[in-house]
């Protein structure tokens, strides 16, 4: 039996400087660290943090008067930014800053005098904070039968954005059938969708086609790791989506010669070297890794973490 690793895998840069704020901010200022809502969507890396010093809240009524407080990754709405406000929170902003760019991309658009339609999943804390963002009419469509009983005021005056966690194949029937039902919508460039979700979804494609059996190393509740599942799934190969080496179940590797390995844009290296670890101990002779993509891309640091001697205003705050 032979393993081969996805490539690109694992960690995107919006996840690494999420995760390098909390850390970077239990150094500095010391624990607890408040933040609302999981930093990313992975049990083993909210657990980490837990462990040195950071507390997980779902609002920010919960986060005691003038604490230091970290905002997800996913962003958050303006009624949340509020909620801290009134709270005298002093806030450190780990929302990624593609993340970020559809928000000012949605507020520029409502500021023209544009409807907006925000293709994502309902429920999803990036769309639930992007809804929040954006001043005016806001529709969400999930999938192209929505695009059918949208109910626009003024189809000349249209824009639309995406959930970053989708990528162009993921969004492109639903554009398609936005441009076909309004003409003169507007949105943005195909270079704005996340980098990081396209890499894997294709990287999947390529391992899809030399593997029988596909794990997918992320959270339940992911959205780019559930996509790279299903991706699997609609090449007709066995595919499965776990948190962990813990829950790979050895019958599934019953008949099956080549196993391909990914894990969603949340999912530390860690996990997959675990799985290559168990993979191993249930027969895999060879491990080897497919896709040439690499990503250099890097996030600057919000200032309050970012330049530890110089910096002084949360210290102080803190007192």
């Amino acid at each position: 039996m032979k393993v081969i690793l996805a490539q690109p895998r694992g960690f995107c840069a919006g996840v690494e400087r999420a995760i390098d704020i909390v850390e970077r901010a239990l150094e500095i200022y010391g624990p607890p660290v408040y933040v609302r809502h999981e930093i990313v969507h992975n049990r083993h890396v909210v657990e980490d943090l837990k462990g040195k010093g950071a507390v997980f809240v779902e609002e920010v009524d919960e986060i005691p008067e003038g604490a230091i407080t970290i905002f997800s990754a996913h962003g958050v709405s303006r009624k949340v930014e509020t909620g801290a406000d009134d709270r005298k929170l002093t806030v450190i902003d780990a929302t990624c800053p593609l993340v970020a760019k559809v928000h000012k991309e949605g507020q520029r658009y409502a500021r023209a005098g544009q409807e907006v339609v925000l293709i994502g999943h309902a429920g999803h804390p990036e769309v639930e904070g992007t809804l929040g963002q954006i001043e005016g009419k806001v529709h969400l469509v999930q999938d192209v039968d929505d695009v059918a009983t949208l109910e626009i005021s003024d189809p000349a005056r249209l824009a639309y954005v995406t959930q970053t966690t989708l990528s162009v194949d993921d969004t492109r029937g639903i554009i398609e059938a936005l441009k076909n039902r309004y003409p003169q919508i507007a949105g943005p460039d195909v270079k704005d969708i996340c980098y990081a979700t396209q890499n894997r979804q294709e990287a999947v494609r390529h391992l899809a086609q030399v593997a029988d059996l596909l794990l997918v190393i992320g959270a339940k509740n992911s959205s780019n790791s559930n996509r790279l599942r299903e991706i699997g799934e609609e090449t007709s190969i066995d595919s499965y989506l776990i948190d962990d080496a813990s829950q790979l179940d050895p019958a599934w590797l019953d008949g099956k010669s080549v196993v391909g390995v990914t894990a969603g844009a949340s999912a530390p290296e860690e996990l997959v070297q675990q799985l290559v670890g168990r993979l191993r101990e249930l027969g895999a002779s060879t491990v080897e890794s497919l896709g040439s993509v690499v990503e250099n891309v890097q996030f600057k640091l919000p200032k309050q973490v970012r330049d530890r001697e110089d910096d002084s205003s949360l210290r102080e705050a803190r007192g």
